[in-house]
């Protein structure tokens, strides 16, 4: 029982329509809903009316035998819940089989961040290479890491950047995150030196996307690919074995915040964090960062 293109032109119409997903996500649900069907043909259901619970256990316990990770597991399980939902609401089966589908519990890691000193360096070199070239490009990618940073916002999102999206009288950008939720978030003066020598040099690029702000090596609106390799060779200059990703510089803005004082429903707000418990993790990062630095410094530790 494949994916068959009633089901799947219904399914993303659903998702489209209805859900306001992107297009990388519905790929991802109907990748999912593939995969279990194929899963469940192998055991011999050929109708929709035939699944059952246990057939979406074995699916699930199939892909942890294969490597799969606990939070691909998790979304996988997000993902079909999601289609059970729908397909009993459309007739496609008998009942909402997924509502009993328990989820395993998400693993609690804290994520990676860098010290301040670290981020100075991170600058400087950054900041080097603009005074070595001063060429488009070098001025391009610290303007990208010093945005990134100051704002801590996520790489898709600065990707998706327009020029009239940055205020520069207020100092902040409009952000479109997660589920189409827009949001304001600052940044400081270096960032904004940053972004101002980058708009006045951004010309020497072949122009081909006018509103975009950051532009890729054709003119075109950068590619998030492109701010990755950006942000690796800035965190290189740190470590030679470092390679931490703009996800890194998000978590160690947030991380910087909460040790500076900020309020953590400020700090969600500037990340556009749906839930305040998204954020909470950055006061665990903190005490261990500060139980780190107590047993490095104190003579008694």
């Amino acid at each position: 029982m494949a994916l068959d293109s009633e089901l799947a032109t219904a399914y993303r119409s659903h998702l489209i329509s209805e859900r306001n997903l992107s297009e990388n996500s519905i790929r991802a649900y109907l990748v999912d809903l593939d995969s279990l069907l194929m899963h469940i043909n192998a055991m011999g259901i050929t109708e929709f009316k035939k699944l059952e619970l246990d057939h979406l256990r074995s699916w699930l316990a199939n892909l942890q035998t294969r490597g799969a990770a606990r939070s691909s597991i998790i979304r996988k399980v997000a993902s079909i819940k999601a289609f059970t939902y729908w397909a009993a609401k459309n007739g496609w089966i008998e009942r909402d089989i997924g509502l009993e589908l328990q989820s395993p519990k998400p693993e609690r890691r804290l994520p990676k961040t860098l010290e301040q000193t670290d981020v100075k360096v991170a600058f400087a070199s950054l900041e080097s290479a603009v005074s070595d070239s001063n060429d488009a490009m070098s001025i391009r990618d610290l303007a990208i890491v010093e945005l990134l940073y100051a704002s801590g916002i996520r790489v898709s999102e600065l990707s998706g950047l327009d020029l009239n999206d940055v205020n520069f009288e207020r100092n902040t950008v409009k952000v479109m995150g997660k589920g189409s939720r827009e949001r304001i978030a600052p940044f400081g003066i270096p960032a904004r030196r940053a972004l101002e020598a980058w708009i006045r040099n951004r010309d020497d690029f072949a122009v081909k996307d006018e509103s975009a702000l950051f532009l890729g090596k054709r003119g075109k609106r950068i590619d998030p690919r492109t701010v990755r390799d950006v942000v690796y060779r800035a965190t290189e200059s740190i470590d030679p074995t470092l390679r931490l990703g703009p996800h890194a510089l998000r978590h160690s803005a947030a991380t910087h915040l909460i040790e500076g004082g900020a309020d953590i429903r400020t700090v969600q707000e500037i990340l556009g964090h749906a839930s305040l418990s998204t954020t909470q993790i950055y006061t665990h990062v903190s005490k261990e960062r500060l139980k780190s630095v107590y047993e490095q410094a104190h003579p008694r530790a």
